[in-house]
């Protein structure tokens, strides 16, 4: 489709002021960035961007990644324009209650809407994993003819804030260290952010640093239409690099007073001063108003780009009668089909074992290999120590794609932005490990897998103090306690093998959120199940591992992890004076979900309960009302040998027994 000059500035005029509009509307927000990345935007979307509206699911899309999501009407109007089901009043009802136009894009409210972005730098490592997903997809399934899969691109649009966010730069090295030329993003250079001008704090040579991590740059006035085309291209030429396209652009275009001002960042612009600026660049002073000529240039752009889509379902057929048992596997994929005797291959992968779970949990991970292609992950530059590294499999690179194994380096904020970008291109189930107290370098990724829901696997190791002598500084004790808190992300701290093969089941199952598997550097202990322990009793989060000896308990000791074991050593110090039970809580989260009748029927109201857990005991008053006791800790650890941290910190069975008695007689 051929699109004059006249017809790309009117669509860059309507998508600059449907923005600033809607902005203006709500009487929140920010109109600057979608003013000046307009014309950026009406060249991509016109005349590159491969979509399809009626079905924003299709695999061959190009993915575009708003990453700077504070200028969420930039893509709202977009997604308008191209026919997502938005409407004008859905513009209008920009930040507003039940709304499709949220403050940040979400992914799940709106089609078109490929990640949420809202945390600057997010967006940046989410599609950096869609990229590499892409590659993976295309080594995995394309057969010529049908080269179909992964010939598609990721474009997004950075700002100051999302370069001067580290995970940007973990994301950016990686990226470049594997050659990903199927990325390319916009960088909005406009020189402001909240506080003024960006060399308040911000004085880099952009270009050469991403030249360093192997990008290819190229610098633009991002409103010349014809130099924003040819970056495109340059970008899409390049088989050797992601590409940086550094458009220069003014904040808050055509407003006369505030066009490259902070005023024009996070804030309306005002009635007056956006009709100036409507007047400014010849445009009608109405509010949400769409050219019939701009609608119908988006029109026939959807229409052209449906014709391709025809196309590809073409190729598709073709590809799908030509490799039958290959085509069977992606449909699997694409739903994550699991086997129905998952539980009982991986418990019997690890039937008779000892040692530590991070130990139990690399042979589930073996196993996991060999039933589910789609499983695929790294570590943090931390493979031999979490025990995460898939045998016989090789490691994606920039030579080869087909790998199970990714090399994350020392990048845990990166990684964890990364597996979402994965999990978001669908067909996959990442995971990433880590020594557990890094955890914290991960948080924020973290928590928008649990906002969007996304099937994501953590694997922490060395979960307690009990990492020994590297000390508090690698020791967890408040971490626990704070992924507890994250809404929708499910903890499980398995005690034993079969506790370790069955969570690892359990993560596998659920594809609605993320989950993190807490594993110990030391040995445990084996807890001897008089019967095979169920993934029913599992899935409820606590279980009776010990009975107690009459009918009815005085005492429940709960634990969870290495502390099970101990806490079991306790209970055969303390039956011979008092009626014990034993329970093994691997996750709290899924506990607290049960029935009050089966909470009751694990842990009695009528009991004592007394929690035992190497860490921060913070929310175990919200779980039991009954009388309480937990020993945890709350301090930092300290640098010693594990059996010495046991003892000092009172984590032995004989040491728990004793503070129990003590307590029973207060």
């Amino acid at each position: 489709m051929i699109i004059n000059p006249q017809q790309l500035q009117d669509a860059s005029n309507t998508i600059r002021f449907l923005s600033a509009d809607g902005v203006q509307k709500a009487n929140s927000g920010h109109p600057g960035m979608p003013m000046g990345m307009s014309d950026c935007m009406a060249v991509l979307w016109l005349r590159y961007l491969k979509y399809n509206p009626c079905d924003p699911q299709w695999p061959n899309r190009d993915r575009f990644v708003l990453s700077a999501g504070h200028g969420s009407m930039l893509l709202y109007s977009l997604l308008y324009l191209a026919g997502f089901g938005l409407t004008i009043e859905d513009l209008q009802s920009f930040r507003q209650w039940g709304s499709k136009t949220p403050g940040h894009p979400e992914h799940g409210s709106t089609p078109g809407i490929e990640t949420t972005t809202g945390p600057l730098g997010q967006g940046f490592g989410n599609a950096v994993g869609m990229a590499i997903a892409a590659k993976m997809k295309a080594e995995r399934f394309n057969r010529a003819p049908y080269n179909i899969f992964g010939t598609h691109y990721v474009y997004g649009i950075c700002s100051d804030g999302d370069l001067m966010e580290g995970v940007t730069s973990e994301a950016a090295s990686l990226a470049g260290h594997l050659k990903l030329d199927n990325l390319i993003f916009f960088y909005d250079n406009n020189s402001i952010t909240i506080e003024g001008k960006t060399n308040l704090a911000f004085s880099e040579d952009v270009p050469k640093r991403f030249q360093a991590y192997g990008w290819q740059t190229i610098e633009i006035d991002g409103h010349n239409h014809d130099q924003i085309a040819h970056a495109i291209e340059a970008g899409q030429r390049d088989k050797e690099h992601p590409t940086l396209i550094l458009a220069k652009t003014h904040i808050g275009f055509g407003a006369p007073a505030k066009q490259d001002t902070a005023e024009a960042h996070g804030s309306p612009l005002g009635v007056e001063e956006l009709n100036a600026a409507k007047r400014n660049l010849h445009w009608p002073e109405k509010d949400f108003y769409v050219p019939e000529s701009v609608a119908e240039v988006f029109h026939k752009r959807v229409e052209e780009l449906k014709k391709e889509y025809d196309v590809w379902g073409s190729r598709f057929l073709g590809w799908e009668k030509t490799n039958t048992e290959l085509a069977k596997e992606w449909d699997r994929q694409q739903v994550k089909e699991l086997p129905e005797n998952l539980e009982e291959q991986l418990l019997a992968s690890v039937a008779g074992a000892s040692g530590a779970t991070r130990s139990f949990s690399g042979t589930v991970m073996q196993k996991i290999s060999e039933l589910i292609p789609e499983f695929i992950g790294g570590s943090a530059d931390l493979s031999p120590s979490t025990s995460t590294w898939i045998k016989g499999k090789a490691a994606v690179m920039s030579e080869s794609f087909a790998g199970t194994n990714f090399h994350f380096g020392i990048r845990e904020h990166g990684m964890g932005s990364i597996l979402n970008g994965l999990a978001l291109y669908g067909g996959f189930i990442p995971f990433g490990a880590t020594f557990f107290v890094f955890s914290d370098y991960m948080r924020p990724p973290i928590r928008l897998a649990a906002l969007m829901g996304l099937q994501v696997v953590y694997v922490f190791t060395h979960d307690s103090i009990f990492v020994g002598e590297d000390g508090p500084t690698h020791q967890p004790v408040e971490q626990l306690a704070a992924l507890r808190s994250i809404m929708h992300l499910v903890t499980l701290r398995p005690c034993d093998s079969q506790e370790t093969a069955l969570a690892w089941a359990y993560a596998l199952r659920r594809k609605d959120g993320p989950t993190a598997l807490l594993l110990t550097r030391q040995k445990v202990d084996d807890m001897k199940h008089e019967k095979p322990l169920t993934k029913e009793e599992f899935n409820c989060g606590a279980y009776i591992v010990k009975k107690e000896k009459s009918d009815v308990p005085e005492i429940v000791l709960v634990a969870s992890g290495s502390e099970v074991g101990v806490a079991v050593q306790a209970a055969g110090i303390l039956e011979a004076a008092v009626s014990v039970r034993v329970v093994s809580i691997p996750s709290k989260e899924l506990f607290t979900q049960q029935a009050a009748s089966v909470q009751e029927q694990i842990i009695p109201s009528s009991a004592r309960v007394v929690v035992v857990e190497a860490a921060r005991g913070m929310g175990w008053g919200d779980l039991f009302r009954q009388r309480l006791l937990v020993l945890g800790i709350e301090r930092f650890g300290a640098s010693a040998p594990s059996n010495v941290l046991a003892e000092k910190f009172g984590f032995t069975g004989r040491i728990v027994a004793a503070r129990v008695s003590e307590w029973l007689q207060k």
